[in-house]
């Protein structure tokens, strides 16, 4: 019944076209080239490797038609790489896959990138805001010179593929990806989908499509992954096949009348069946209906979720109408086991050369044949005046001030006099990472400093600038700890940075059981400081209490590189003139509860803010109070956090268990198990006993085990597929030197995986803090079934050994990550 309901009828879809004519001197091309490749050649054409897990020697020797830098895979000894780290390593893999050697077939390598907010992984580069904030912009014009910046700036680091333009539509935006779309309206993100495709690429018919300071643009992720079920990523869209093609798919026709030369299939599910093996969507309706005649390439090891497939083996993915499957760490074994499907005729032929046709063609398009190096395109050549140059800040900072969204002026405190003493508060006011949220620098956006934006402009560093050079004083104080009090305050506070799934919600609260910005709002209001609240954010969340607690309230989105926009819009000019109004409008309805999801309010429940609502300097009508039930209880417990501050999230508990099997579940503290090997006791951290110590003793022969126990089953397969971390905040007090010690992660009776970490405990430094992480796949791989963990953390211990631990969460940084077994420590 499922394939019933995930079987499309393209003839039902809209029809679209490349806007290329077929070139008969590049068709003839392709079929001379087909003529002379061997299977082998055709399949190492049809596979995508992660440049942390390929070399250009492994493209010389598999003859892999390209490779990909994943969010956190950098030039090798480079973790924060600028223009030239790139083009060095972008030149050795084109000369390896130029290598004429022992009969070879010169075909270059295609080189992808995740540039979604501008050229993310490059330090110095112009960040753009995200494409929620260009939502609210409602400007085309911009979007398409956005995309013109960012092409610009990867060719001038020897780049010249982008995993961009997504194109979701989101209908539920507590999707950990919906900042990555630019709105919950299908016609705003199809008007998009053109003017970006054809700043990336340049206009197809004329000279300057895909020419040196071009890239090729990727529409993704193909098709409704905005419109899973929960909002969950990488999961189910349970929706008709009239809303997956008229919302969903809504930007797909204009972007291949546009010219896109890639579609990568989504993760996600349509009514119980993967995208990845949908041949009704992806060759009936995408190559069919839509007459897209480019690259069709999977996602990050996606096609290992279809049913009958794993990472390294999956015929039914390329039989479905896939190009090139996207294998950034499985990808020797998918080019063996492709190589015997296809010498078996498991793939056929004719799927084969399909496929290899399609990516020569995108190629021969690109002018790759005859480009020379990477570091030879003149943008490259030039990088230094290329990259983060003013004129590309420019259009940076324009999209700040068009994508703010002013929700309450009371007392039409906005614009702000900056002659006046303007007190800037909020962990966000001087901190570029948490502007530029996630895919910034690596994958998650966390981790960074703002010495490693080079360039870029803080809000705080903005405001400063505008407020002293009118005559102005500005004093920041992150926690609204002024020195002299202000005539104003400016709080700016909002989420922390997240990608994929680390973003995923339950609901829409904002901080649930965290209120300290709230309480910075109140504090200031109530010492009879007027407040302007500035909220960083990828996505509506709600937030009455801090709009009552503010007496101005803007949504700055997640701005990029260039805040300064911020205070070209909140202060008057030197004169006392608005420099710049308001222009934003909601690109999202505003939830009223906690618990109210944008498709929701579509069907006519009433939003607090409507899609379109964004006031004006214009507008003096004073905003009544707002109601302040949230809707859900306030004080859950964040996804993917088992352990915090020292003790167990809400409903997670704690239990330990002697060498002789008994359970004791610790309640309070001190605790032993029945046998006394493990003790537990409370220690001081940060707080007052926001740690717990472990003591394990020897010579019980057994081993005694500490577990966090989840109060259902948790399906973490989608974290375990990329480099999520299990990263626990520790410090080790005394180990033996035949440490025993044990971290694992149970799914039940008999069911479990366990990473032996004895020596790597040993080594690290004694009576010191440290986040210490292990790859979610180590569990997998030692025997877990990642998709019913019912004991997210588990450590045991038969030898002596003092531990203390006071958090225990999914991520993505630490101070060290451990490494499966076998697999040697990892930088």
């Amino acid at each position: 019944m499922a394939d019933d309901m995930a079987t499309a009828h393209p003839e039902s879809w809209p029809k679209a076209a490349s806007p290329l004519p077929r070139d008969p001197a590049i068709e003839s091309r392709i079929q001379a080239l087909l003529a002379r490749m061997s299977i082998e050649d055709k399949v190492g054409q049809m596979i995508q490797a992660d440049i942390k897990s390929v070399t250009p020697e492994d493209v010389r020797q598999y003859r892999l038609g390209s490779v990909l830098a994943g969010g956190n895979s950098k030039p090798p000894g480079h973790p924060f790489p600028d223009a030239s780290d790139w083009k060095a390593l972008s030149d050795a893999f084109y000369r390896a896959s130029m290598d004429t050697s022992h009969g070879r077939l010169a075909i270059p390598v295609l080189f992808g990138i995740d540039a979604v907010h501008g050229h993310n992984n490059l330090v110095g580069s112009t960040l753009f805001p995200q494409n929620s904030a260009l939502g609210a912009t409602r400007d085309p014009a911009l979007i398409r010179a956005i995309g013109e910046v960012t092409a610009r700036e990867l060719r001038a680091s020897g780049i010249g593929w982008t995993f961009a333009p997504t194109l979701t539509v989101p209908q539920d935006v507590r999707w950990g990806r919906a900042y990555e779309g630019y709105s919950q309206d299908p016609s705003l993100v199809a008007q998009y989908a053109s003017a970006v495709i054809g700043g990336l690429e340049g206009v197809p018919g004329t000279p300057r499509f895909l020419d040196a300071e071009h890239v090729i643009a990727t529409a993704k992720h193909f098709l409704g992954d905005g419109g899973t079920q929960g909002g969950k990523d990488q999961g189910d869209a349970r929706i008709s096949e009239a809303v997956l093609r008229d919302v969903h798919g809504a930007g797909y026709p204009p972007a291949i009348d546009a010219g896109v030369q890639v579609v990568m299939v989504s993760f996600s599910s349509w009514n119980g069946v993967k995208m990845a093996g949908n041949t009704s969507l992806i060759t009936g309706v995408l190559k069919g209906r839509m007459g897209f005649d480019g690259i069709v390439l999977g996602d990050w090891n996606a096609h290992g979720q279809v049913p009958g497939c794993t990472n390294e083996r999956c015929a039914p993915a390329y039989n479905a109408g896939l190009d090139m499957l996207e294998a950034p760490d499985s990808w020797k074994g998918l080019y063996t086991n492709t190589l015997a499907q296809a010498k078996a005729g498991v793939i056929p032929m004719s799927r084969i050369d399909d496929a290899v046709t399609r990516i020569l063609r995108v190629k021969l398009r690109l002018g790759l044949f005859d480009a020379g190096l990477p570091s030879s395109n003149p943008l490259a050549k030039t990088s230094s005046e290329v990259v983060g140059s003013p004129a590309h800040r420019a259009v940076a900072r324009r999209a700040v001030r068009e994508s703010l969204v002013l929700l309450k002026n009371n007392g039409n405190l906005l614009p702000i006099d900056p002659r006046k003493h303007i007190l800037v508060a909020g962990d966000g006011a001087d901190n570029i990472s948490k502007q530029n949220g996630g895919w910034t620098l690596g994958w998650q956006g966390t981790g960074l400093t703002n010495a490693h934006f080079p360039g870029a402009t803080s809000i705080w560093t903005g405001l400063r600038a505008q407020i002293e050079a009118a005559g102005g004083h500005a004093e920041l104080a992150a926690e609204g700890a002024y020195r002299q009090k202000p005539d104003v305050a400016i709080v700016v506070f909002g989420e922390d940075p997240y990608a994929e799934f680390q973003g995923d919600l339950p609901n829409l609260a904002y901080r649930p059981g965290n209120d300290r910005d709230l309480d910075l709002l109140r504090t200031l209001r109530g010492k009879g400081i007027p407040v302007v609240a500035v909220f960083l954010t990828g996505r509506p969340l709600w937030m009455n209490r801090e709009i009552n607690a503010a007496d101005a309230f803007v949504v700055a989105w997640l701005p990029g590189s260039e805040g300064e926009g911020i205070a070209d819009v909140l202060l008057r000019d030197r004169e006392g003139h608005v420099a710049h109004d308001f222009r934003g409008k909601l690109p999202y309805t505003w939830p009223r509860n906690a618990r109210q999801i944008t498709g929701a309010i579509a069907q006519g429940d009433r939003p607090q803010f409507p899609f379109g609502f964004g006031l004006t300097y214009a507008d003096r009508q004073p905003m009544a109070p707002l109601p302040e039930d949230a809707g859900v209880e306030l004080s859950a417990a964040k996804a993917g956090v088992y352990f915090t501050r020292g003790k167990p999230a809400p409903d997670v508990t704690v239990d330990i268990t002697g060498a002789s099997g008994v359970t004791t579940h610790v309640t309070t503290t001190p605790a032993a198990t029945a046998d006394g090997h493990l003790r537990v006791t409370a220690l001081d951290y940060h707080a007052q006993e926001d740690a717990r110590g472990f003591t394990w003793s020897a010579g019980n022969g057994g081993a005694s085990q500490l577990a966090l126990v989840a109060p259902a089953p948790l399906d973490m397969d989608r974290e375990t597929n990329g480099d999520v971390l299990l990263v626990t905040t520790l410090k080790v007090d005394a180990v033996a030197p035949d440490d025993t010690s044990t971290i694992g992660v149970g799914c039940g009776a008999g069911c479990g995986g366990n990473v032996s970490i004895g020596p790597q405990l040993g080594a690290l430094p004694r009576g010191q803090w440290l986040r210490v992480g292990i790859p979610l796949k180590c569990f997998r791989d030692a025997g877990a079934n990642m998709s019913r963990v019912d004991r997210p953390f588990e450590w045991s211990n038969r030898s002596a050994a003092q531990i203390a631990i006071t958090d225990v969460s999914l991520g993505t940084v630490a101070d060290r990550t451990l490494a499966c077994p076998g697999h040697g420590e990892k930088p």
